[in-house]
């Protein structure tokens, strides 16, 4: 009787982070009119989508407004994500931000400082930060970049 052939197993690692970017928008508009302005400044269609809703450490459902455009190529989206929920927060770390723009798209490399750019031209918006995701530990933080 023939031996069986040794199979070998390969493991991929798959960094999901090459094509996540994680915007910090400092902004006292609310967020209707902040989407309004990124949608004529960069060009998107972001549509008030449904809310984002997490827990916190005592059990309370928290909402977050969310705001989408996936009307590109399948493998883009952006979501413009409050940071905020009353005296709430969605990335305890990033107290100082009031929105997150999450961007997923295998080419962000080449167009990401075009996007800081073009964000820190709107007159509402007071400041922008390239967030490192992995320099953040927080459990809310898979429900933003999803």
């Amino acid at each position: 009787m023939k031996s069986l052939p040794k199979v070998t197993r390969l493991q991929l690692k798959v960094d999901q982070d090459d094509e996540h970017i994680l915007l910090g928008i400092v902004s006292p508009e609310p967020d209707y009119k902040l989407s309004l302005s990124l949608n004529r400044r960069l060009k998107l269609s972001l549509k008030n989508s449904s809310p984002l809703k997490v827990s916190d450490d005592k059990g309370n459902d928290l909402t977050f407004s969310r705001f989408s455009d996936t009307s590109g190529a399948p493998d883009i989206s952006f979501n413009l994500i409050s940071n905020r929920s009353g005296n709430n927060f969605l990335l305890k770390k990033l107290k100082n931000i009031d929105y997150l723009l999450s961007v997923r798209d295998p080419d962000i490399a080449g167009k990401i400082n075009n996007i800081t750019a073009s964000l820190r031209e709107i007159d509402s918006v007071t400041a922008v930060f390239n967030i490192d995701i992995s320099s953040i530990k927080d459990k809310n933080l898979q429900d933003v970049i999803q």
